[in-house]
């Protein structure tokens, strides 16, 4: 076990050049085990019932400073891991880390669970956000073709969202985040088989590596303390920044709130999905977009090409402008904009992927499984 531990973490080769952006492994990480930490602390006090859920997040939170810091670091933490998950994906997207299926492959997927995993945690404290988001989001479930009524009754429990609904959901919610630690330990054994990429775009041999330890333990160790730091900062200064103020009264199904909304890690998916009319064009579109995402491709680095760096950050900037754009009420023109933003960034992420591409070739990393 020392001998495993050793070689993967204390010997192993890794090039020079990696640069801050590589950290992000290790962050995600490290905010990942302080989630499930704080997330089983938290699961000795919740209670999964529509009528209590919500009394008893707040009688819980508002008992001692020490379940306070639990309870909102868990919710800072996830905010945390999303921002970090989206450096780590833009960093594979620009040096065409998806070159390497296995290691793309399984991160992608747990891309996926983790969005997955957010959304049922967002629907357990079962005030007004969260209980009419998840009507909203499952009610898509409806509009797929042939099996949507039998798979959203499988998925609710139900003919809507009940009590039923909210115990799946807090039963979902801690299963999935084991099986979330599970991958990331395959993501990890992937990433060791095959080799990081780095910003030069080299593949092959030993000329410029340093032992993991203590080069880029000092570094990602520095740079941990620093979003520690970071987010202790934000918490305690301003906890309810990442809240809407909906989150404060208790799920009623009586009552609409003005605007519907997800967290901010949705809202560029929401923002797609309430662009189109049709409920199943939003679906196939955001289905589009994330497909195209994963489609492992053999490209030039964006180090190296210009073309690829503009298509690259217009394809940033129209992500951000779509999360901005889910937070607006659906009404003219934020809808219109949604749109054609939303076609765009998947047909930039189309050309992305699609040109630039080249054979394997001596500068070029092998794809490995």
């Amino acid at each position: 076990m020392l001998a495993l531990v050793r070689s993967n973490v204390v010997d192993l080769p890794t090039n020079l050049s990696l640069s801050y952006f590589w950290c992000g492994g290790f962050m995600i990480s490290s905010f990942l085990i302080i989630q499930v930490v704080s997330g089983v602390i938290l699961s000795f006090l919740y209670v999964a019932d529509s009528f209590l859920s919500f009394g008893c997040v707040v009688d819980f939170t508002s008992e001692g400073l020490f379940i306070w810091l639990v309870r909102y670091f868990h919710i800072w933490g996830v905010t945390f891991i999303f921002l970090l998950f989206l450096v780590h994906m833009g960093r594979a997207l620009y040096y065409s880390s998806y070159s390497k299926l296995g290691v793309w492959n399984v991160g992608f997927i747990l891309y996926l669970m983790m969005m997955a995993e957010a959304f049922l945690g967002y629907i357990l404290p079962w005030h007004q956000m969260s209980y009419w988001a998840a009507t909203v989001l499952t009610s898509i479930l409806n509009s797929i073709p042939l099996v949507g009524s039998y798979l959203y009754k499988f998925v609710v429990g139900g003919f809507s969202v009940t009590n039923v609904t909210l115990v799946r959901v807090f039963s979902a919610h801690v299963c999935l985040a084991f099986v979330i630690l599970g991958l990331s330990v395959v993501h990890l054994f992937y990433l060791h088989k095959s080799g990081s990429n780095n910003p030069l775009f080299v593949s092959e041999g030993y000329g410029d590596v340093v032992l993991f330890h203590s080069f880029f333990t000092n570094k990602d160790g520095f740079v941990l303390m620093l979003l520690l730091f970071v987010a202790s900062g934000l918490l305690l200064y301003c906890p309810d920044l990442v809240l809407d103020v909906e989150s404060y009264i208790q799920a009623d199904p009586l009552v609409t709130p003005v605007s519907i909304k997800p967290e901010w890690y949705f809202l560029a998916f929401y923002a797609m999905l309430r662009s189109i009319e049709s409920k199943v064009g939003g679906l196939v579109l955001v289905l589009a977009f994330l497909f195209i995402l994963w489609l492992p491709t053999l490209n030039k680095s964006c180090s190296y090409s210009i073309g690829r760096q503009l298509i690259f950050w217009f394809g940033v900037s129209n992500f951000i402008l779509l999360s901005y754009l889910g937070a607006c009420h659906p009404e003219v023109p934020f809808i219109m904009i949604s749109k054609y933003s939303s076609l765009s960034i998947v047909f930039l992420l189309l050309v992305f992927k699609g040109l630039w591409v080249v054979p394997y070739s001596g500068g070029f990393p092998r794809a490995n499984f």
